[in-house]
């Protein structure tokens, strides 16, 4: 949801959420048309320059678009450090890109892009995140999910920069 100034905010988890996961709802105005932000984010290697938390990306595959490439995302969160495996799972240009998370951290994440008035870009992320029992399980998800909303929005005023 945006508030009318493109300024990203959070939505609160959806009804019937799963427990113990960490159902994280971003969203932000872009003053670009799709084509142009998936020009943008579609070079994942670039998401460093613009996710503060991802410290360094290193793909696993000889692909680095498309479903099927798989990268390694260096992460810091706070005092916490791990590598986080990711899997390209949907990639259609200009509407969404899809991952699946299969290192420490287990689910899905997913960016859309929609087209709004004026040549601008409804740009929406949304993760569901299993935490492992060493960084609290489902505790651990219940306290991330705002550490990470407010993370994850700093995140889009960065991408919101960018255009």
């Amino acid at each position: 949801m945006a508030d009318g100034t493109g300024r990203p905010v959070a939505r609160s988890p959806r009804a019937g959420s799963v427990p113990g996961m960490a159902q994280i709802r971003v969203s932000t105005t872009l003053d670009a048309p799709p084509e142009k932000v998936w020009a943008d984010i579609e070079d994942v290697g670039s998401h460093v320059e613009w996710m503060a938390d991802a410290v360094a990306i290193r793909f696993l595959t000889d692909r680095r678009q498309g479903v099927g490439t798989r990268f390694e995302c260096d992460t810091k969160v706070g005092p916490i450090t791990l590598t986080d495996v990711m899997e390209i799972t949907e990639w259609a240009p200009a509407e969404a890109m899809g991952v699946d998370h299969v290192g420490l951290v287990g689910g899905t994440g997913r960016f859309t892009l929609t087209p709004i008035w004026g040549g601008r870009t409804r740009f929406q992320w949304q993760e569901d995140l299993r935490f492992p029992l060493w960084m609290g399980g489902p505790v651990g998800a219940f306290f991330g999910r705002p550490v990470l909303s407010w993370i994850w929005r700093r995140n889009l005023q960065a991408l919101h920069r960018r255009f």
